[in-house]
C-alpha cells in the first residue's frame, strides 16, 4: 500500500491506523479509564503551556523513520512542520505523551519509542502507567542521549518543556466521582 492510499482509506475510516513500510494496522479502542487519563493531561498541559505551546490529542505524527501514528498527546512549541506528502501529519513533536494499558505498554515503550526517537524536535516521552500511580518520563539530552526518570504518587514531574505534571493531582483528576 502506497502512503496515499492509506491517507485515502484514513478519510473514510472511523477507525484510526498506523502506516508503516506499506502496512496499515488498526489502533486500538481505548478505556474509559485511558481517555479520562489524556483527557486529566490535557487539563493540566494546556493552561500552563498555552502561551508557547500547542498541545494536541490523537495527531498524526509522522517520524523520520515512516511511521505515522497517533500518540495520546503531543505537543509543539512554535509553528508546526507538516509532512511534505500529508499537510494533516505533524513532525516536530517536543512532547509526546502515551497512556500505558495492558495491550499496547510493550509496544509503546520499545518499537514505538524507536521510531518516536527518529523524531529529531522530540526532547520528551512521557508514559503514563494505568495501573499504577506513577509515570515515565524520557528526556533527551543535547547529546542525543535518552534518560528516564520515574515519578510516583505524591511527585511531581519537571517536564523540558516547561509544565509541571504532579501525579497525585494527574491521577486524582481522572479518578470517577465517588457516588
Amino acid at each position: 500500500m502506497t502512503y496515499d492510499e492509506y491517507l485515502a482509506l484514513e478519510e473514510l475510516s472511523d477507525v484510526r491506523h498506523e502506516f508503516l513500510d506499506g502496512q496499515m494496522r488498526a489502533l486500538p479502542d481505548g478505556t474509559i479509564e485511558s481517555a479520562s487519563l489524556r483527557a486529566s493531561l490535557l487539563s493540566l498541559l494546556v493552561p500552563q503551556l498555552r502561551k508557547q505551546c500547542r498541545v494536541y490529542t490523537f495527531v498524526r505524527v509522522r517520524t523520520d523513520s515512516g511511521l505515522a501514528t497517533y500518540p495520546g498527546v503531543a505537543a509543539i512549541c512554535g509553528p508546526s512542520i507538516r509532512h511534505v506528502e500529508d499537510n494533516d501529519a505533524i513532525t516536530n513533536p517536543e512532547l509526546i505523551v502515551e497512556v500505558l494499558r495492558p495491550g499496547t505498554e510493550e509496544y509503546n515503550r520499545g518499537e514505538r519509542f524507536e521510531h518516536y526517537k527518529t523524531c529529531a524536535s522530540l526532547r520528551e516521552y512521557v508514559l503514563v502507567a494505568l495501573s499504577d500511580r506513577a509515570i515515565e518520563l524520557w528526556t533527551r539530552d543535547n547529546d542525543n542521549r535518552w534518560t528516564s526518570t520515574v515519578v510516583r504518587d505524591g511527585e511531581v514531574a519537571e517536564l523540558a518543556i516547561g509544565a509541571r505534571l504532579d501525579v497525585r493531582e494527574l491521577y486524582e483528576a481522572a479518578e470517577e466521582p465517588k457516588a
